[in-house]
């Protein structure tokens, strides 16, 4: 699959991964990029940076606006979802009805249409779900992962990653906010590990997932993580004109929010493949013969990944990601 001379169309395209996609997309000369996405403000917004890209006005939950923008489609990047955890912890039906069943109906448009392969984007947080947005993240990779099985030439598969930093609504640009307004950074819990993420990082996960497709895994980018006591120390010293003794005030854990997040579990180690910086976690149904052999109950976890311990550790990754008034 190559990007370039394709069709390409982004769900949930005027997020965070759309806007650092976009760019890297215009450097390998598609056909045609179409921006598929809820909100009219963003996607003005996003056409004044590229106005060579389609706009769509529309919602995964409609089936048929989904068939319209698969209409000569190449490639799909699924990224359309409500990923916020209060919000999903406290409307689970809304989460279900954009994250599952409308992960269902790009699936089915997106065979109709003969699209080539399909990519979703699903979180460390579908892996032992706790939270509303996890579980129906979790349901969401099933049903991608399981449409091989169904034939038809179309390869779906999942990405699955951790906090990208920067993006929209995450917790760097709320401490950079806190910072600006002259209020305490706020910390759930100084000792929860958080995997670490750029944008680029995850942009180079998808590509190398529609790359390197068979039909049905999950690709996960190895990461680094810190604590968020670590996490909060960088971003201050770093955006703080009073540095190290910006206050900070620990609120205590959320409402289905973990200690430590888990890309992959001990059932999924079983039939990975590994590369340098990647996992593929193959289907139950199409296991190769070359997998890795891993210990019977290793995971891969925020708390057992490399570690990174000083705010000087962060900092390259904070410089890495840029400026971050664009995912606000």
């Amino acid at each position: 699959m190559n990007i370039s001379g394709s069709n390409i169309l982004i769900t949930g395209g005027t997020g965070s991964f759309g806007n650092r996609v976009a760019a890297h997309l215009l450097k390998q000369s598609p056909a045609k990029v179409r921006i598929f996405s809820r909100d009219e403000k963003k996607q003005w917004e996003m056409q004044q940076v590229y106005p060579q890209f389609e706009y769509i006005v529309g919602d995964v939950r409609e089936e048929a606006r989904l068939e319209e923008a698969m209409d000569g489609v190449d490639l799909v990047f699924h990224a359309a979802a409500l990923k916020h955890v209060p919000s999903c912890e406290t409307y689970p039906f809304e989460a279900y009805k954009t994250n599952v069943l409308g992960s269902q109906n790009a699936c089915r448009t997106a065979k109709a249409a003969g699209v080539k392969v399909f990519v979703a984007l699903s979180t460390d947080k579908a892996v032992k779900p706790l939270n509303a947005m996890g579980t129906s993240k979790a349901m969401m990779e099933k049903l991608v992962c399981s449409q091989n099985l169904k034939g038809g030439d179309t390869k779906f598969c999942c990405v699955r990653y951790g906090n990208v930093m920067g993006s929209r609504g995450s917790v760097i640009p709320l401490f950079k906010r806190q910072i600006e307004n002259g209020e305490p950074l706020t910390m759930t819990v100084p000792e929860m590990t958080r995997f670490l993420l750029t944008l680029d990082q995850s942009v180079g996960l998808v590509l190398h997932a529609m790359k390197h497709a068979i039909g049905g895994e999950i690709f996960v980018r190895k990461a680094p993580a810190c604590t968020i006591e670590t996490l909060a120390d960088a971003v201050r010293q770093k955006y703080s004109p009073d540095g190290s003794t910006h206050p900070i005030k620990v609120t205590g854990i959320r409402p289905g929010e973990k200690l430590h997040e888990t890309l992959v579990n001990e059932y999924e180690m079983q039939r990975v493949t590994e590369e340098e910086l990647f996992y593929a976690v193959h289907p139950e149904y199409n296991v190769p013969e070359h997998h890795a052999e891993k210990p019977l109950g290793k995971e891969y976890t925020s708390a057992n990944t490399r570690q990174l311990e000083t705010a000087g550790d962060i900092e390259p990754l904070l410089e890495k990601m840029g400026d971050i008034e664009l995912y606000i």
